[in-house]
């Protein structure tokens, strides 16, 4: 999904392109007016409604238990002074949790789900895929792309640069690598079976949180330099979610029943 180039209300001609809504939630527990961003409350209320939903085995389920262990985390954050500026945090954690939301909408809805998205919400119940790799594709997906396009997203909005939000850009994915982290150890089997472990351990192997981040913030300042170049912008973001989603089902890559 292409991002709209039109200029938010409030922000000059030729700032960043409007953000998209997230998605209207499905329960009552999290809706918010058509437009609106949801709160934090509002927001951990519909991941938490739709956690139990998921099957034991579901590899959306699987990333989307981590992702609400993410996204208390932050919550808890908020008021501690861990970020800068909270308020403007809260609407980046909105619009970020956002783009995967809409992507488990249109599943449900029987619509394919952004590209980014598509190797993961096709490849969930496969046998011969780990949890791991479910965890770890799902995070490529949310960081290397949701990611950066929540912070210009976060931008558009509040009229303001998206440079203003680095550190706390930072400070998320500080936390997001503990969680993966954590992740890693609770589902790498150990001992593995040596059948499983090695082609396990060479998948797993071609990812790197850390490099993960760094293409993340590039993709931040290559389109904040594309803010004024429309056609250039659409390319440059159809390009990402099709990079994106080359690696995540690289991710994915059966190793075994």
């Amino acid at each position: 999904m292409v991002e709209s180039v039109e200029p938010a209300v409030g922000v000059p001609s030729g700032a960043l392109p409007r953000p998209a809504a997230p998605a209207s939630p499905a329960s009552p527990a999290g809706q918010a007016a058509p437009g609106a961003v949801l709160t934090v409350d509002q927001l951990l209320a519909r991941m938490r409604t739709l956690a139990p939903g998921f099957p034991p085995g579901d590899g959306v389920g699987v990333f989307h238990r981590m992702y609400l262990t993410v996204t208390e985390l932050i919550a808890a954050e908020l008021g501690t002074g861990y970020f800068a500026d909270p308020a403007a945090l809260a609407v980046l954690d909105a619009l970020f949790a956002g783009r995967y939301l809409a992507a488990v909408d249109a599943d449900a809805a029987g619509r394919p789900p952004a590209l980014c998205w598509r190797p993961l919400f096709e490849l969930r119940r496969h046998p011969g895929v780990h949890p791991l790799q479910d965890a770890l594709s799902g995070m490529n997906t949310h960081i290397e792309h949701d990611l950066p396009l929540a912070v210009l997203d976060t931008a558009a909005r509040l009229g303001r640069d998206p440079l203003s939000f680095e550190g706390d850009y930072q400070r998320i994915n500080d936390l997001l690598a503990r969680v993966e982290a954590q992740v890693r150890e609770e589902l790498l089997p150990e001992p593995p079976p040596l059948r499983v472990a090695e082609p396990l351990l060479h998948v797993l192997g071609v990812w790197s949180i850390d490099r993960a981040r760094q293409a993340a913030w590039a993709t931040v300042l290559a389109l904040r330099g594309l803010r004024a170049e429309p056609l250039a912008y659409r390319a440059v973001v159809a390009a990402l979610d099709a990079s994106v989603a080359r690696v995540s089902r690289a991710l994915l890559t059966p190793v075994g029943a």
